[in-house]
């Protein structure tokens, strides 16, 4: 178990998931240097980050560490896809526990303004044309996020479709249920005819908003979760809006509050 010295910012068990999922450190060849920060507090410095908005140089000293070590690690760990396979991790954890519903998953985007620019912002039509990317987020019956992604703003959302669907299962799976989405709910900007083909050769069942046939109260029905979802990660305030102009990095951040949200999931359903 963790010292409980960072449980203020860390949900309690996290760090215990995440740590045999870091790379390990670097030593130097000649020996010497000073001695490595805490990796805990360190991580605890980077949910900090994406918790608060606050700028890396703006970290407050209790976390022990420079903010150019924090930012140096984050981008280590990043590279090495720390942040996706916690993700993973949490869901396979929740999975085990029969606590991930694919009997309906549901896909939606939001748009983000995009700060300082950078690859994949483009001009919002939702913003007057200002710089902007669009957070794309499936999720399952619950609301629980599977899937994350970024593309520029003026990106349709119908191109996100089958990046997010394609060749997604659940692994490790201990009970009887599919290990793949029986059905798609989406809302009328994924209504194209080529793309309920494509779902339909892969066994998934078609629940897109018909353009000029269903109405909003209709489509409200089984697709709230996924704005709740949506808003549970823009309320970490380093995600909206967007200030990272590598999207890796932004990507990054997306990942480890996607693993945040299901990981508080797991704790209130196994407690």
């Amino acid at each position: 178990m963790g010292s409980g010295k960072w449980d203020w910012i860390v949900p309690e068990g996290l760090w215990e998931i995440a740590r045999p999922l870091l790379p390990p450190a670097r030593l130097r060849p000649q020996g010497g240097g000073v001695a490595n920060i805490d990796d805990e507090a360190v991580f605890a410095a980077i949910i900090y980050v994406l918790i608060s908005g606050c700028s890396w140089r703006a970290l407050p000293p209790c976390f022990g560490a420079s903010k150019s070590t924090v930012h140096r690690r984050f981008l280590i760990w990043s590279r090495a896809g720390v942040w996706g396979r916690l993700h993973q991790r949490v869901l396979q954890l929740l999975d085990e526990q029969g606590l991930v519903d694919l009997s309906r998953v549901v896909l939606d985007s939001a748009h983000v303004r995009a700060k300082k620019g950078g690859e994949l912002a483009g001009p919002s039509p939702v913003d007057r044309g200002k710089p902007g990317s669009k957070m794309h987020v499936l999720s399952d019956a619950a609301g629980l996020p599977l899937r994350i992604a970024l593309s520029a703003a003026n990106t349709h959302d119908s191109l996100a479709l089958k990046p997010m669907l394609s060749h997604f299962h659940m692994k490790h799976r201990t009970h009887t249920a599919d290990s793949k989405p029986t059905r798609l709910h989406a809302d009328k900007a994924y209504d194209v005819p080529h793309l309920r083909r494509w779902l339909w050769g892969r066994h998934i069942g078609v629940r897109i908003a018909r353009k000029g046939i269903d109405s909003s109260e209709r489509l409200g029905r089984r697709r709230w979760v996924i704005e709740r979802t949506i808003a549970w990660l823009a309320g970490y305030r380093r995600l909206s809006p967007r200030y990272e102009r590598d999207p890796g990095n932004y990507l990054a951040l997306l990942g480890l509050a996607a693993a945040i949200c299901c990981y508080k999931r797991l704790r209130v359903l196994t407690m």
